[in-house]
């Protein structure tokens, strides 16, 4: 069988290091806010030319948490896009405030020429989703956030390194959120994510809602260190354990988004003479394929035979959130307004690609595809 994602071969080539680096921190007595996270917080932010950084415990307290920290509240309105995670949404409504969707374009990122004409005297803040490990057009988007005085929150969970113009993401708005979920560019053995802004004030702030509320190591404070919540806070705290595995990760990153671009060159070369829809690489972007997303219209019946050829594919994402019993009623546009979402849901799927699959296995399945193409 050839996996959409594994992460076995990874961990046997990290297995010992990670037990004697969870065995050390087991042994040091703190299970939470030790030297592991001071360690590894300080190292993520060099990494990706941050200024100011907070681990929490996963990609979507990392967009709450933003989203608080930056006042956003009941009827705000926040621009964002309906073919992402539903994270991206539920964040949003746990704050109290409505998504306002707009469609994508045929790269599956926000449409930036249509952004302006769904602002309203509400809108509160633009997510900007860098999907599949691909940079959205931050150059228009920080243009239109500048003319109508908007917060921007990238959600940078699928883009950890991608690029714009030179320039990593996260570090274009008020507030970038990373995800380390085990399939993400970086993953821990767990959760975890991570919230980097240029601005001390927000840094302390989310810092606080972190942990209740409570204020940590400043000296000013008379409550410094005392049980005591200066403001209505969060549990996201990241353990010791995860974060010593992330230290161990970090630095085999920039191999793995190379290998994982070498692997989709191969996928894109293998089927550029087919029916697919294959991704591409905008002008100015560092795409680092967090996901090989492909698109045909009869996209069932290809998983089906990919199905009995033992390969497996997965579909990000099969439903729009605009299109879910649970956001149904309660976001700001009808059906209609998103055509092209609606019709990339209908046939997009992921092939399989991670940094340890073999690149005798993409040439497999792309064999396997070509064959299936020709019949259906």
């Amino acid at each position: 069988m050839i996996k959409a994602w594994s992460y076995i071969e990874e961990y046997k080539g990290l297995r010992k290091k990670i037990l004697k680096s969870i065995d050390r921190t087991l042994k040091s007595g703190q299970i939470f806010f030790g030297k592991e996270l001071q360690k590894f917080e300080k190292r993520f932010i060099k990494e990706n030319n941050l200024k100011f950084g907070v681990a929490v415990s996963s990609g979507t307290d990392a967009l709450y948490i933003a989203l608080l920290g930056l006042g956003i509240k009941q009827n705000d309105e926040i621009i964002t896009v309906s073919n992402t995670a539903i994270p991206t949404v539920s964040a949003i409504r746990n704050c109290g405030a409505k998504a306002r969707f707009v469609d994508i374009g045929s790269d599956y990122l926000i449409n930036t020429d249509n952004i302006e004409k769904y602002i309203s005297k509400n809108t509160k803040a633009i997510i900007p989703v860098h999907l599949y490990g691909q940079a959205c057009d931050m150059e228009k988007i920080c243009k239109i956030a500048k003319k109508y005085k908007l917060k921007i929150i990238e959600d940078c969970a699928q883009a950890q390194g991608a690029k714009f113009k030179n320039k990593y993401v996260g570090t274009f708005g008020d507030v970038g959120c990373f995800s380390f979920y085990p399939t993400k560019i970086l993953g821990a053995y767990g959760d975890g994510g991570f919230i980097s802004t240029n601005s001390i004030n927000l840094y302390n702030k989310v810092k606080r809602i972190r942990f209740y509320g409570i204020e940590q190591n400043n000296k000013k404070n008379k409550f410094n260190n005392k049980y005591y919540a200066n403001e209505h806070g969060t549990n996201s705290r990241i353990s010791e354990i995860q974060t010593s595995i992330l230290n161990l990760k970090l630095p085999q990153v920039n191999s793995w988004i190379e290998q994982r671009r070498k692997l989709a060159n191969v996928y894109s070369q293998e089927l550029k003479n087919t029916s697919l829809k294959l991704p591409a690489e905008n002008i100015n972007c560092k795409h680092v394929f967090h996901l090989y997303v492909v698109y045909h219209p009869k996209r069932d019946k290809i998983i089906k035979k990919l199905k009995e050829n033992n390969i497996q594919v997965n579909i990000n994402y099969p439903f729009p959130i605009h299109k879910m019993k649970a956001y149904k009623n309660k976001v700001l546009n009808k059906s209609n307004y998103l055509p092209l979402t609606e019709r990339m849901a209908n046939g997009i799927f992921s092939l399989p690609l991670y940094p340890k699959l073999k690149k005798t296995d993409v040439f497999k399945v792309s064999r396997v595809i070509k064959k299936i193409l020709l019949k259906i």
